[in-house]
């Protein structure tokens, strides 16, 4: 049997996906896919066209062209069949206003044949304390909570979560980002949308930053973060040192200078070579480097140099 054909289907696969409002573009022609059993995060600025892939993905709009496959199945055409094994967490809510905590919860397990234990999922995220209390008068992060609990509470195959801790406390936050780690430890695949940096560099396997209905950038965060990076290498020495032969040992393009005195700065892809390279320079001419450190772009550095710095309506 073929390699090929060992391959797990993609949890989630795109080709070609194009949505029109009118003369409006929302996404041109996005390929996408998510591989099973990870978590992946979309990101974009405003209008980029992340809520509208999601939308079509989980059966809530049509596409106009480009095909989207959820679990190797059509969300159209195929819709009551793949909304048994997905979940979905709307950043809205998407809960009735007069229904209780655990009313809301236990309709949700109602739907599957293995649910989780809606009393568990209370306590675990939280909220067994508002049980009883209506949706409505539900804090922002409760009600957060909750409509997560919502999406996972029918051991779905895949969960799409739209900001799911938007609003939510340093601690609320970090209980929702443990139940990532588990729903991917479980083997569950994940497809999150979050304007949070650092929760996409803790939590996903892959980013993918859409802008204008496209692809920009595709990886892991280490790769986008590294991948064409200008890093650099500080230290402090003596001050006024001559870096003719530093600039001479090291490859093609990279530029060294000291910007305050004593401070150095080579700036370039820090690779072990180029660190080895400083190091054996400042040995040759007798100077001990102190304070050495490698400063790298973050995903935010990134993001912003690929969508722009300009805020979005």
């Amino acid at each position: 049997m073929s390699a090929a054909t060992d391959a797990p289907m993609p949890a989630l696969q795109i080709t070609g996906l194009v949505k029109r409002y009118g003369d409006r573009v929302a996404v041109d022609g996005l390929d996408l896919e998510l591989a099973s059993g990870t978590v992946l995060a979309l990101l974009g600025p405003n209008g980029a066209g992340k809520t509208t892939t999601v939308e079509i993905c989980e059966g809530f709009l049509t596409a106009d062209a480009g095909t989207v496959r959820v679990l190797g199945l059509d969300p159209m055409a195929n819709n009551d069949e793949m909304r048994r094994r997905i979940g979905v967490m709307l950043q809205g809510g998407g809960a009735y206003p007069g229904a209780r905590a655990a009313e809301m919860l236990r309709l949700c397990a109602a739907y599957s044949a293995d649910p989780i234990d809606p009393a568990w999922l209370l306590e675990a995220l939280g909220l067994s304390e508002v049980a009883r209390t209506p949706f409505r008068r539900l804090s922002g992060g409760q009600q957060q909570r909750l409509s997560l609990a919502c999406a996972i509470v029918g051991r779905p195959e895949l969960v799409f979560l739209d900001e799911p801790t938007a609003g939510l406390d340093a601690h609320a936050r970090i209980m929702v980002w443990e139940l990532i780690e588990r729903l991917r430890g479980d083997g569950v695949s994940v497809l999150l949308t979050t304007h949070l940096m650092d929760e996409a560099e803790e939590l996903a396997d892959k980013v993918v930053i859409i802008d204008h209905g496209r692809v920009v950038a595709a990886g892991t965060p280490a790769d986008l973060t590294s991948r064409g990076a200008e890093n650099e290498l500080r230290f402090t020495a003596p001050r006024g040192l001559d870096l003719t032969m530093l600039r001479t040992a090291l490859p093609e393009g990279y530029r060294c200078s000291e910007p305050t005195p004593g401070g150095y700065l080579v700036r370039g892809q820090v690779t072990p070579q180029v660190l080895a390279t400083v190091t054996a320079w400042c040995a040759k001419i007798d100077v001990l480097a102190t304070d050495l450190r490698v400063e790298t772009r973050s995903l935010s550095d990134v993001f912003l140099d690929l969508t722009g710095r300009a805020l979005r309506p």
